[in-house]
């Protein structure tokens, strides 16, 4: 694990989910960089997020890319944007669909903690 990425997947192993957002400009991203990916500044700082969005895109995964993912085949990949805005790719519930309100959940998978989202039941 990389340095850079210790404050996400530290997140993670503690049950939040963290993105970065840019001190100049605001602009949330989710993948850990070292400069803004909107006006490049390097005023970045590491924020919990609420842990719910909305679904942007869905696949069905069955072929896994890997023997470690083999034994979750067939899966469900959801990209969703987060409350705060920027996008996380992720596992999901089956059935999940786009546009759907979710919540984020976290699972363990040899030594790796995963996000999976699971819908938000209609009020």
């Amino acid at each position: 694990m990389s340095a850079l990425a210790a404050p996400f997947n530290d997140g993670l192993a503690e049950g939040r989910l963290r993105f970065q957002r840019c001190q100049d400009c605001r602009h949330a991203q989710t993948l850990p960089r070292y400069a803004c990916t909107r006006c490049g500044s390097a005023r970045l700082a590491w924020q919990d997020a609420a842990g719910t969005g909305a679904v942007h895109a869905v696949t069905e995964v069955a072929r896994a890319p890997s023997e470690a993912f083999r034994a979750l085949a067939p899966y469900t990949l959801v990209l969703v944007t987060l409350a705060e805005g920027p996008r996380l790719m992720a596992h999901a519930a089956p059935g999940v669909a786009i546009g759907q309100r979710v919540a984020a959940t976290f699972f363990q998978h040899h030594e790796r903690t995963l996000v999976r989202f699971m819908p938000i039941a209609p009020p």
